[in-house]
């Protein structure tokens, strides 16, 4: 039987604070990294909220630097938007090339990320 852990991303603070994403081109900000055991998935959610008086585009890359896949690609409306779902329980794992998520955004340090990962082993 499966064991499902919820768990803070790993480019965060353990504490769930939301991580600002700082890159404005590939390789983006790291969000989170999928356990290194071949056997276990991590369903990734992020929500992203932006601070800035201006709409902001966020890229979401699913893989390495040299394997990225923009798999999201969204406008995250100006404050005060709150919270935006920009991907929703998409997985990543352990022995898949694609392991990292990373993001960045039209604007440096306005858009910050927020989410939880389901480890599933």
């Amino acid at each position: 039987m499966a064991t499902f852990t919820k768990l803070a991303l790993s480019g965060g603070n353990a504490d769930g604070l939301g991580i600002t994403v700082v890159a404005t081109a590939t390789a983006g900000t790291l969000i989170h990294t999928a356990s290194t055991t071949a056997a276990t998935i991590d369903e990734v959610w992020l929500y992203a909220a932006n601070i800035h008086s201006s709409a902001v585009t966020l890229t979401v890359e699913f893989g390495g630097v040299s394997v990225t896949k923009d798999i999201i690609q969204q406008s995250i409306a100006a404050t005060p938007s709150g919270l935006v779902l920009v991907c929703a329980g998409l997985i990543v794992q352990g022995n898949a090339t694609q392991k990292v998520v990373r993001a960045f955004a039209g604007t440096a340090s306005k858009i910050e990320i927020f989410g939880f990962v389901n480890r599933i082993a």
